[in-house]
């Protein structure tokens, strides 16, 4: 073999041997030195942690939960069909509590009638379970303006002035000791209705009407507003919504703000440090895990650790910084579940800043 021919021979193999070798981890070093995203960066555990705690005794979905004391209520619904309730199409007015504490539940006085899709909402220690359906007959859809409140002390149910609207699948949240009750369905159209309630005087007044009319929406109060969030249109879930409207109670005035990231309905909302909450839903293509996180000051969201089972129907609350998210279908329409899990937020708390 001539000189000229070992040397093109070797400058193939030179050439083969860098491709294959030297080049990628030459572009390696390359990446690694490269700047990274913040978003890409972003461990895992800033996106939140889920736990499972001790299911609920009894099978539900379309409940209402609330928090008083550090125990968590839930509160009404549909109970898995059985040969016991088929009377009440299977329409509850059970309650039980859950001790986060002992991981025990309760069960409590009853409320003294079945509701499903209430709004509920807590002032002074006390439960208020307002509006949602009933049933007529062979109706489960009566949508009822019902005010009952529960007094945890001495785990009694007394009823209230009842609501101007007869409505279910709306939501209630509390601002400055009055409770709000924020859209809803009467089984023919969307309720615009913002009616508020006082339960130290025991009278509801109106406020300014909700933009867009929606039910199976979210409620939440930060920093003195009130936020409106997704839900659906006259009831169908193929008509989901990602809208969300701030309301100011001092100026009586909506304005709409960033929209949810999924629109979706059936949905529930909870407020830790400032920031709300949004777990789950439901929608033509099936139920949500869908966990995401809004900041009202910079007025975005950010994604977070999705739920570990998706679920609509469900209620939602807080205690000491913890978001118990309980109950609920694990598909569209007539499903229920004994789940407990459990959402602890990022700790630190992120910046919300690859909102999407």
């Amino acid at each position: 073999m001539s000189h000229l021919m070992r040397l093109s021979v070797w400058c193939v193999w030179f050439v083969w041997f860098v491709a294959r070798s030297v080049m990628p981890a030459l572009i390696g070093l390359f990446l690694i030195a490269l700047p990274v995203s913040s978003e890409s960066a972003q461990p895992e555990s800033d996106q939140g942690t889920w736990h499972t705690a001790a299911p609920i005794p009894t099978k539900r979905t379309e409940v209402a939960a609330a928090a008083v004391d550090g125990k968590v209520y839930v509160v009404g619904g549909f109970e898995k069909p059985s040969l016991g309730n088929l009377l009440n199409l299977t329409i509850t007015p059970s309650v039980e509590m859950y001790d986060p504490v002992a991981n025990r539940w309760t069960s409590k006085a009853p409320m003294p009638v079945g509701l499903h899709h209430a709004g509920i909402g807590v002032v002074d220690g006390r439960l208020y379970v307002i509006g949602g359906y009933r049933q007529s007959g062979f109706s489960i859809w009566n949508p009822v303006a019902t005010v009952y409140a529960y007094d945890p002390g001495t785990d009694t149910w007394t009823s209230r002035a009842p609501m101007p609207t007869a409505r279910g699948a709306l939501s209630v949240t509390e601002h400055g000791g009055k409770l709000y009750a924020i859209g809803g369905y009467d089984r023919k159209a969307n309720n615009a209705q913002v009616e508020v309630y006082d339960p130290v005087r025991n009278v509801w007044t109106t406020a300014a009407p909700l933009p867009t009319s929606r039910d199976h929406l979210g409620t939440a109060t930060v920093a003195g507003k009130i936020y409106a969030i997704g839900g659906r249109i006259d009831g169908d879930y193929h008509q989901n919504l990602a809208v969300m409207e701030q309301y100011d109670p001092a100026t009586d005035r909506w304005r709409r703000v960033a929209d949810l990231p999924t629109a979706r309905s059936g949905i529930t909302a909870a407020v830790v440090e400032g920031r709300i909450y949004v777990f789950g839903g439901e929608g033509s293509s099936g139920t949500f895990n869908e966990n995401e996180a809004y900041d009202p000051p910079r007025d975005i969201w950010q994604r977070l650790a999705p739920m570990p089972t998706a679920r609509h129907g469900i209620g939602s609350a807080v205690v000491q910084g913890r978001i118990y998210v309980i109950s609920g279908g694990p598909t569209p329409g007539g499903s229920f579940s004994d789940l407990n899990e459990v959402f602890t937020i990022p700790s630190p708390s992120p910046s919300l800043s690859m909102a999407e």
